[in-house]
């Protein structure tokens, strides 16, 4: 008998992942100094707990096309960012620190510009975002509330979830604070599209913002 498998029933493996617990931040940092200029993993850390991830395939992917859909809208807004990448949100006043998919200063982006950040005097970035297609044992929500992030989004894969900081913690949104002229369904058409040619994407994209902003 030949077994077959369903391989359109696998779940997508996103990132390897690695978690330590019981680290205190010396050791934490002892690690990752050890560890950044070895290999291509991501550092995150949660009050003792350090997760480390190992980005593949599709969580690149999704990262790199996200961080392309919020330059556009950047771009054809009008308005101002500065990229952060996944610079490290070093933070040993909360015993946290993270290294997100992207991050960008957008309304406080003239605070910032022309210099290096100083994440102990400056405020944090506007907007961070995160691919996390496997489970990930950190509480992201948490984590990224205590850092103080205005506007979080979340990406599995499948689902954008966007979340806005009210207080010490998340409201989930519809739409995003920083671009309320988007709904959800327009990342997930991008989205769609850039899996089959990502410059007609663009470009259908661009010309379709342009059109609706020209609209009375």
């Amino acid at each position: 008998m030949v077994l077959s498998i369903d391989r359109s029933a696998i779940a997508p493996i996103g990132e390897k992942r690695i978690t330590l617990r019981n680290l205190d931040w010396q050791a934490y940092q002892q690690l990752r100094r050890l560890l950044e200029n070895r290999s291509r993993v991501r550092f995150t850390y949660d009050c003792g707990t350090l997760e480390l991830t190992m980005p593949l395939e599709e969580h690149e992917r999704a990262a790199r096309l996200i961080d392309l859909f919020i330059r556009i809208l950047v771009v054809e807004l009008g308005l101002k960012i500065k990229t952060m990448g996944s610079t490290t949100l070093d933070r040993e006043d909360l015993d946290r620190s993270a290294e997100p998919d992207n991050e960008y200063y957008i309304q406080n982006q003239p605070k910032v510009t022309g210099r290096r950040v100083d994440f102990s005097q400056d405020p944090p970035p506007d907007l961070v975002v995160e691919v996390d297609i496997t489970n990930t044992d950190i509480r992201k929500n948490v984590l990224y509330a205590k850092l103080g992030i205005p506007e979080f989004w979340r990406f599995n894969g499948e689902v954008w979830r966007i979340y806005q900081l009210q207080g010490q913690s998340y409201v989930e949104c519809d739409r995003s604070p920083t671009f309320p002229i988007i709904e959800k369904a327009d990342l997930y058409r991008f989205l769609e599209a850039a899996q089959q040619d990502e410059v007609s994407a663009e470009l259908e994209f661009r010309a379709w913002l342009k059109q609706k902003l020209s609209m009375p």
